[in-house]
């Protein structure tokens, strides 16, 4: 069997290894190939029979060039493959499930916590010289924030959401949450499901995991900001879609939002004119929330086993049965 990897440093910028991959079959590996140029990527896969792929695009135009039997998705997510396609032609499409919930719930905290003590920032100014020449024996710049007693809405309650949970009860915040499959009232480890026009109306802090749907899309939005404290926090490293991004930044110029951090936009690599890059109190990180070593090992792990299973006949994590 020939393998190839269409864009695997993401994945493995050197500090992992292919190993796994590479007793399964003949496998060639590209860092990255292009998004847009369909030629590339069928030249790219010529004959191979397994295609891996993070973010470069399979649509049906390139399925039907190629005699491709298995494609395995370096993600969790998987709208980069045409999957109906793929299921006309009999080819498995696996993604990654559950392999960085706790790193993209440390993530989640770590962008509130930025928000609340203005750690960069204030580190920068030491480096300055601001400390050593200043009059007094400590400086601040920026309100620093207390998060117990706080409380933190959850939209979205799957492993990331329950474990963001903990997180913030360890800080000593009330969690309350919004899930379609909870029943408003009930309770789950110390968190209690209300509706979501309630989690607006009542967190101090929005944190937000939950898959983009239709039902989802651009939820954070004019409308709903404005049921919300004034001065809340939302945090966003989900899916960049959940937000409508002119408002959300409308509402951080106001002070409606005291502030923002985001690891996702709308178009990534984020575009140069994202209404966010302009904004006040707004804190972005590239997409990194998943991107731990040890989360990527297990990724590896799990795609390896994906396509052993495969071959063994039992496919696992098929996402277009």
């Amino acid at each position: 069997m020939k393998i190839v990897v269409l864009d695997g440093y993401t994945l493995n910028p050197g500090d992992l290894n292919w190993d796994g991959l590479k007793a399964l079959g003949a496998c060639t590996i590209y860092d990255r190939t292009s998004l847009t140029d369909d030629a590339e990527i069928i030249s790219r896969i010529g004959d191979a029979e397994i295609v891996i792929t993070n973010k470069t695009p399979l649509t049906k135009k390139i399925l039907d060039a190629c005699n491709v039997k298995y494609i395995g998705v370096l993600a969790t997510g998987y709208n980069i493959v045409d999957v109906a396609a793929a299921k006309e032609k009999n080819i498995p499409v696996t993604n990654i499930p559950n392999y960085s919930t706790q790193a993209t719930a440390q993530s989640a905290m770590a962008l509130l916590l930025e928000i609340c003590n203005h750690v960069g920032h204030h580190s920068q100014a030491v480096h300055a010289g601001r400390w050593a020449s200043s009059a007094d024996f400590c400086f601040w710049d920026y309100p620093l924030i207390e998060l117990a007693g706080k409380t933190i809405g959850i939209v979205g309650y799957g492993r990331i959401g329950q474990t963001t949970a903990k997180l913030a009860q360890a800080f000593g915040m009330k969690v309350i949450a919004f899930a379609p499959s909870r029943k408003v009232g009930t309770h789950l480890n110390d968190c209690a499901f209300v509706e979501l026009d309630e989690l607006f109306k009542t967190a101090d802090v929005i944190a937000l995991h939950c898959p983009l749907f239709p039902s989802t899309q651009g939820m954070i939005c004019k409308e709903n900001i404005a049921k919300m404290k004034d001065g809340v926090i939302i945090i966003n490293n989900s899916r960049g879609g959940l937000v409508v991004e002119e408002d959300l930044r409308e509402a951080l110029d106001s002070g409606k939002v005291l502030a923002a951090g985001v690891d996702v936009a709308s178009r990534e690599p984020i575009n140069a004119d994202n209404p966010l890059l302009g904004a006040k109190n707004c804190f972005i990180t590239p997409h990194i929330s998943w991107a731990s070593k040890e989360s990527r090992e297990r990724l590896m792990t799990i795609a390896v086993n994906n396509l052993k299973a495969w071959l063994a006949g039992k496919p696992a994590n098929v996402v277009n049965q």
